[in-house]
């Protein structure tokens, strides 16, 4: 199937109408649903190298955190492109701020790497917030890593439909990418657990698979998670942290499930 065959429909208004500050879809109406019906492991034995495509430093921990480091563990080789410069964490911020949380952001990312057992990741840099204006460009850079990394060769994005407007035009350049270059596409979903619910029609459940991996990678993610304290600590004078603290624990419950 062509990687551009099923571009879902933005869900952006929908995750702009539930902000972080409500807790969004509870854990256990997630869990009950995965209970009854368990999704299908991802068979990935034909994945030789692995490219993730993170819109932020931090995406590639939280969606897949656990899928890297096993996958480094069995001797994969693992790729991870961190596409924006993650600057705009806090809305408002002075440009000088702006510079020490791009700053920081990539010192973390390379402490979360290590963590991971993977190579330090390739930044591009682009604006955080306006990935969508670059998006060609993007889809052009991602083309070369992807022709560059050799034959069985796997992309893994975040999803089309993930709801943040970073997050959906990466899967959108990750799948223009991967179609122009014959990678096999993955698109790993980090919002969807927040805004959606187990019966919205607008998932592709029918293409969503888990991913089994060892106790070890879990540790380790629970562990390269805990890199981004800009993230999940209050700083810059702000009264609460970017991302509540149920965000961690709900990504670690519901284990990682990309769409393929």
């Amino acid at each position: 199937m062509n990687a551009l065959e099923t571009l879902p429909t933005s869900n952006c208004e929908r995750f702009a109408a539930k902000p972080l500050t409500r807790g969004g879809t509870p854990l256990p109406v997630w869990l009950t649903a995965l209970d009854r019906g368990p999704l299908p492991p991802l068979e990935m034995t034909g994945c030789r190298r692995l490219v993730v495509v993170a819109p932020h430093p931090d995406d590639e921990t939280l969606g897949l955190g656990a899928t890297i480091a096993h996958l480094a563990a069995s001797g994969v080789d693992v790729q991870v492109v961190s596409v924006s410069d993650g600057g705009a964490a806090h809305p408002g911020a002075t440009s000088l701020q702006r510079t020490r949380m791009e700053t920081t952001r990539r010192h973390e990312l390379r402490r979360a790497a290590k963590v991971l057992e993977i190579p330090t990741p390739l930044s591009l840099g682009l604006p955080d917030g306006e990935v969508a204006d670059h998006e060609d460009g993007l889809a052009e850079a991602l083309t070369d890593v992807l022709a560059g990394a050799g034959p069985d060769t796997w992309c893994a994005a975040t999803w089309r439909g993930d709801g943040h407007p970073d997050h959906e035009a990466v899967g959108r350049a990750a799948a223009a990418a991967c179609a122009r270059s014959d990678a096999t596409l993955l698109e790993f979903p980090v919002w969807m657990w927040h805004w959606s619910n187990p019966a919205d029609a607008v998932v592709p459940w029918d293409r969503a698979h888990s991913i089994p991996v060892s106790g070890h990678a879990i540790a380790r993610k629970r562990l390269a998670a805990q890199c981004f304290r800009s993230q999940f600590e209050p700083c810059n004078g702000a009264p609460a942290p970017v991302l509540p603290g149920f965000v961690l624990p709900r990504l670690l419950a519901v284990g990682e499930v990309v769409f393929r």
